[in-house]
């Protein structure tokens, strides 16, 4: 910067500037401006000036941003504070840049203005935004900002896991469910992206997990789960649950490949029965017995059948489907009950073993899913028994040949005789069977005879049971007398034993006229005996004989037996008459006890006469004695009594030895307990039972042996066992094996057995021998007792530690506890032991410090102490311990910030804690006014398994300050600048900044100014005294002197004002200590003033003053320092309506001219054109308004005259080209067109736009 000089004038124009100018700049529509009302006459001059201003000078360019500062895109999973992307500048000065990041979306990042780093501040989220723009800009030092919209792409990331729509799901199905068939379908949702996003389902488990069900379902890509396998409400289960969980196919997250899972959800699937089984009886067999007189609509049996859906349970009805005697039994439909439907004959039953099998069908009342009816048929047996309800009845035929047939009946028979026929002689031809079907003695009959003749007749046998051949034999003999009577009438009548019913049949005797002796016996009937079982010949009689009075071959008798009841079991000599046994095997009394037989004497000539044989079967003891039923008796120990009889009964003769019974006990291990009545079989018990006498082995159970002998000889005898339980009751306490235990158990062992505790109870069932064992006792909480069984009554109980529990001798070192073996006793007893637990001691507390010892301490710099400081105490509270204190580390900090191992060598820790200064001369304030010995116990005798060492504690050491250090001033990069014309009294001008190192007093500050000198610009030196002022202030040890104007200073003056400063401490004891320093205040005179003039009115310019000087200092790249704004006084053309005064002021002090700015305004078009759209018109210096006007019409006149010149030349110049179409080969063509040329033109009339006046 050239300064204004009184000689320029003399210098001759080269050598002088050109002084102040003013530069009209009437705006042009190519800036978009809007022209000011009293230019609108000279829109020719706006044209031909705008160029002048858009001529390019060499100035600051703005930076620019590298061409990918487009879009980003960026990983959503990105951790806070994680670098995400830079951003790329570049500026051709090479200047600092600042960038930065605007935008509703900018507090996703934080960017380091310095470097362009981007780092991201808020977490992204594909699933909320997953794009969104921001504005990104970068700055130069000169503020030449340039901002950029780029789009940010957030790449999805798979962090997302699927999510079910819906916690639980629950169906019904069919049972009947086709195999394949979709039973449900779920959906979960991924909010993710690709593989990420894609749900794969997965049945986890199949409740319940019986065999089958794992596979019994499966499930798709899609969520259907599909039936995969049958069910079957009653086989299998009628409710599944599943458990599902859905993951995705996996995706990037956290730079790594991982698999997304949701949370289980359960699926509740109740399988519905449907009605596809038939129904089921309940037991497998039905039987019953009725008597055959029972009456009509007797119950007889129930029958139970279920439907066999239990899901359904279709009510059932029953029928008789089929029967071996239909029409017998009726089943009641709904409840199942078979009764007599009519009369009932077990005699028709004979050949089907008396029995009725009748088919009961149970029919469910709705069809099966088929549509047809779902029935279930069973067998039952009705066994009918047999009352007397038959009259013995006779039948025509033999009894071997007959079949007893109704149409075998008959009461009308015939028979032949001859004539004087001997006594007992049957009637031939006569083939009459009695027949009784009923049983036993109702099947009993008696046979007699009646009729006219029924004094020559007798019937044989007179007494029968069941069937037998029936004789009508010759009584009298004389009376069978053909010539008095050919034709003989009798009645047979038999009669019912028991209930003396009777049926009556008639024999017509035909009498033949022949020979009429006959062989005769002594007796009409003999009574006999023989032993049951004799053995075969055996001989029941030798003295029966017949006489015939004939002689020869009439005389001559042979014997037979008659067919009959007994006639295969014995047998007769036909010679002698001799009578044997002929099956000993089929002679058995308790079958049949008396035998009636007909014994025939036979003459040569085939007559004959009988005599009845009654022959009695004697008794023999070949019956054991019969025990009925089985003896299982149960009864409580001590309370319950035995009492009950043992039946039995001998089928030999009753009354009679052979049948007379005798009970006895068989010696046995608990026999001598009972007694048994020899005569009834009573059995009791000879006093309380006690179940734990029994052999455990036995459990309760007593078998005794009953000997049930008879009478007869030789005895026999049977045995039947009796088993007698004698239930088990809590009659017995647990016993300990010991009333008292000792235990010791080491301290900080967890989970450790202690001991073993036993206990017995006699008791001999698991209810009532099962112990448990409890701790009771002051600590008992630290212990666990957990039993186990030994055996049958016997268990123990392991004393223990919980896993988490372990004991501290130092807190207690001993436990007596109560430790009690219970059961069920109902009245709460319980047996009870002592337990002593003794704990040994182990060295497991680690030492610890003295907190007390920890106490700070003091320290002054510079070697001021020596020796011994403090001593840390430590402590251990084991009963053998050894204790070292041991120094762990040493934090040097100053003003509270690490300043690493300045201070590692300045203390000292001894083993028995003792703290001594080791180097007292190196400790130094300035650099570290804290030292932290961190310090630990150890324990040397300490148990391996536990912590040696205590927790570390701190010895803060404070470092007292000496006063040692003299101030110093801050380096500040300012540049102080001053102008006169704006700067007022008691206005700070520069200020300055020192430190000092040292603390309180010693590092306090106060400035002072020692000498002000003004150098002018001709180097001379002018002493200033009481034109400045300091002031101090401090914040955060950094003191501030502030520099203040005392008086006004002369605008004229151009130099620099040097201020020397002094700071100097206040140390508390001890000399001051100072440093000084020299501030150049450069100062910008009235010649660098610079005017400039509006259309627009001053209040108008006072309004946009802000943009007009933000406008100013980006298009100058300084400081603008308004002075004024005015009204122009006196306006003319070509000028404003005000102007503005202002100070163009670099950093470095310097100012623009007049010149200077406006070069600088024409190369910056953006900030022209503000500017011009603000109303700025001309650029001037003061001085240069009050000796423009004579000049301006002057001026501009010229101006006009030169610019129509050459507008009239190049029009002339296109339309000679145009014609004569040469334009790219006339030289006048060619210097129209020719850039430099049309440069020059330009350059010319911006040079004639401007208005130069000589500033003096």
């Amino acid at each position: 910067m050239v300064p204004k000089s009184a000689n320029c004038a003399t210098a001759g124009p080269r050598r002088c500037p050109a002084g102040p100018s003013a530069h009209p700049l009437p705006p042009g529509p190519l800036l978009g401006a809007q022209v000011p009302p009293d230019t609108m006459g000279w829109p020719w001059l706006s044209c031909l000036l705008l160029p002048a201003l858009g001529v390019s000078v060499a100035a600051n360019t703005a930076p620019t941003f590298a061409p990918n500062m487009s879009s980003v895109s960026l990983p959503e999973d990105l951790p806070l504070g994680a670098e995400a992307f830079w951003l790329v500048a570049q500026d051709r000065e090479n200047d600092e840049l600042k960038y930065g990041i605007s935008g509703s979306y900018a507090y996703f990042f934080s960017v380091t203005s310095n470097t362009g780093e981007v780092k991201l501040a808020s977490l992204l989220d594909y699933e909320t935004l997953d794009w969104f723009t921001i504005n990104i800009f970068v700055s130069d030092s000169h503020d030449n900002r340039v901002q950029k919209e780029m789009q940010v792409i957030v790449e999805d990331r798979n962090d997302n896991a699927p999510v079910f729509q819906s916690i639980s799901f629950s169906t019904n199905v069919s049972e009947t469910l086709p195999v394949g068939s979709v039973v449900l379908s779920v959906l979960a949702k991924d909010k993710d992206t690709g593989s990420a996003g894609t749900v794969v389902y997965y049945i986890e488990k199949v409740i319940p997990t019986t065999e089958g069900s794992e596979h019994l379902f499966r499930i798709l890509p899609n969520g259907s789960i599909i039936l995969n396998g049958s069910l079957n409400y009653n086989s299998k289960s009628s409710f599944y649950q599943l458990e599902l969980k859905a993951c995705d196919l996996g995706g990037q997250y956290n730079n790594q490949q991982v698999i997304q899972c949701s949370s289980s959800v359960f699926v509740s699937i109740s399988v519905i029965d449907k009605p596809d089984l038939d129904p089921q009886f309940v037991r497998e067999f039905y039987s019953a017995s009725v008597a055959e007189d029972t009456p009509q609509g007797t119950s007889v049996l129930k029958v139970e059948a279920m439907d066999g859906d239990r899901g359904i349970n279709d009510p059932v009805i029953y029928s008789i489907s089929n029967s071996t005697r239909p029409g017998w039994f009726d089943i009641g439909k709904q409840d199942g009950v078979i009764t007599v439907n009519s009369p009932l004959d077990r005699e028709q039953l004979l050949e089907e073993d008396e029995e009725v099998q009748v088919q009961v069908t149970a029919t469910e009342t709705h069809p099966n899913i088929h549509g047809q009816e779902a029935k279930a048929s069973i067998w039952v047996t009705l066994r009918v028994t047999d009352v007397n309800d038959h009259v013995p009845e006779f039948y025509n035929c033999t009894l071997q040949a007959c079949a007893f047939t109704p149409n075998e009946t008959q009461v009308n028979f015939t028979g032949y005789v001859d004539e004087h026929a001997s006594t007992r002689i049957p009637i031939e031809d006569l083939t009459m069977v009695v027949y009784d079907p009923d049983k036993g003695n109702n099947g009993t009959f008696l046979l007699t005879l009646g009729g006219p003749d029924v004094d020559a007749f007798s019937v044989s046998p007179q007494r029968a049971a069941g069937s037998v051949d029936v004789q009508v034999l010759v009584r009298d003999p004389s009376l069978v007398d053909y010539e008095r009577q050919s034709v003989m009438l009798v009645q047979v009548t038999a009669t019912d034993s028991v209930s003396g019913n009777a049926s009556v049949a008639s024999v017509t005797i035909h009498l033949r006229d022949t020979n009429d002796h006959r062989p005769t016996f002594l007796h009409s009937m003999y009574n006999l005996s023989v032993f049951e079982r004799s053995a075969v010949g055996s001989v029941v009689t030798d003295s029966i004989q017949a006489s015939d009075p004939d002689t020869g071959e009439g005389g001559r008798i042979t014997y037979s037996l008659l067919p009959g009841n007994g006639a295969d079991i014995f047998a007769v000599d036909p010679n002698s008459g001799r009578v044997t046994v002929r099956n000993s095997e089929l002679l058995d009394r308790e079958k049949q006890a008396v035998y009636y037989l007909t014994l025939q004497a036979t003459d040569g000539g085939d007559l004959s006469s009988s005599t009845m044989l009654q022959i009695h079967v004697l008794d023999i003891n070949d019956n054991s004695p019969v025990v009925s039923g089985s003896y299982n008796i149960f009864v409580q120990e001590e309370e319950g009594n035995v009492s009950v009889t043992i039946q039995a009964h001998d089928d030999d003769q009753p009354d009679t030895n052979n049948s007379l019974l005798h009970f006895s006990l068989l010696p046995g291990p608990y026999s001598h307990n009972f007694s048994l009545d020899p005569d009834t079989g009573i059995l009791r018990n000879l006093g309380p039972l006690d179940r734990e006498a029994i052999d455990r082995a036995l459990g309760g159970r007593i078998v005794l042996t009953v000997n049930v002998s008879d009478s007869g000889e030789p005895a026999l005898w049977t045995t039947v066992g009796v088993t007698i339980t004698v239930e088990d009751i809590n009659d017995n306490l647990p016993i300990f094996n010991q009333s008292r235990y000792s235990f010791s158990v080491r301290e900080r062992d967890p989970g450790v057995q202690v001991g073993v505790v036993e206990a017995w109870d006699a008791d001999q069932t698991e209810a009532n021998n099962r112990i448990s064992f409890s701790l009771s006792g002051s600590g008992a909480n630290n212990f666990m007792v957990r039993g186990s069984v030994l055996g049958s009554g016997q268990a123990v109980g392991r004393l223990s530690l919980p896993s988490d529990v372990s004991l501290d001798y130092e807190t207690q070192a001993s436990f007596s506890l109560i430790v009690s073996a219970e059961n069920t006793d109902a009245q709460g007893r319980e047996a009870t032991a002592e337990v002593l637990v003794t704990v040994e001691d182990v060295n497991d507390v680690p030492p610890t410090l003295d907190s007390a010892s920890l106490q700070g301490v003091r320290v002054a710099e510079n070697g001021s102490q020596h020796g011994i400081l403090v001593n840390v105490v430590a402590q251990d509270r084991d009963t053998m311990s050894q204790v070292e204190v041991q120094l762990v580390n040493v934090i040097c900090t100053k003003a509270g910030v690490d300043v690493g191992s300045l201070c590692h060598g300045w203390f000292s820790v001894l083993a028995n804690g003792s703290v001594f200064i080791n180097q007292s001369e190196a400790i130094d304030y300035e650099t570290c006014d804290l030292v932290t010995l961190v310090v630990r116990a150890y324990d040397v005798t300490t148990d391996p398994r536990f912590q040696a060492y205590s927790d570390n504690g701190s010895l803060p050491i404070t470092i007292e300050d000496v006063n040692d250090n003299a101030p110093y001033f801050l380096p500040e990069d300012k540049t102080f600048v001053i102008i006169p014309e704006l700067v007022m009294p008691n206005q700070q001008v520069a200020s300055v900044q020192a430190r000092d190192d040292d603390s309180g007093n010693n590092g306090a500050i106060l400035f002072s100014i020692l000498q002000v000198d003004f150098i002018a610009k001709d180097g001379g030196v002018i002493p200033f005294q009481s034109f400045f002022r300091i002031s101090t202030s401090s914040e955060a040890n950094v003191f501030t002197g502030n520099i203040d104007l005392v008086t006004s200073l002369d605008s004229t003056l151009q130099g620099i004002y040097q201020v020397t400063v002094k700071a100097q401490d206040k140390p508390s004891e001890g000399l001051a200590q100072e440093a000084r320093i020299t501030l150049n205040l450069f100062t910008v005179d009235q010649s660098y003033r610079v005017r400039l003039q509006f259309s627009l009115s001053k209040e108008e310019v006072g309004t946009k003053a802000d943009d007009i000087k933000a406008a100013l200092a980006q298009a100058t790249r300084t400081t603008v320092y308004i002075v004024n704004i005015q009204d122009m006084d006196s306006p003319v053309r070509a000028r404003g309506r005000s102007y503005l005064d202002a100070y163009f002021v670099f950093s470095n002090g310097s100012a623009l001219t007049l010149d200077q700015l406006s070069v600088m305004i024409r190369n910056d078009q953006d900030s022209l054109t503000q500017l011009l759209q603000l109303g700025l018109v001309v650029l001037g210096a003061q001085d240069s308004l009050e000796s423009e006007s004579p000049d301006t019409f002057r001026n501009i006149t010229i101006g006009l005259g030169v610019a129509l010149l050459l507008v009239i030349v190049i029009f002339c110049t296109i339309i000679v080209c145009t014609q004569k179409r040469c334009c790219s080969h006339h030289p006048l063509c060619t210097s129209v067109f020719n850039p430099h040329i049309n440069s020059l033109v330009w350059n010319s009339i911006t040079s004639i736009s401007f208005v130069h006046s000589n500033a003096s």
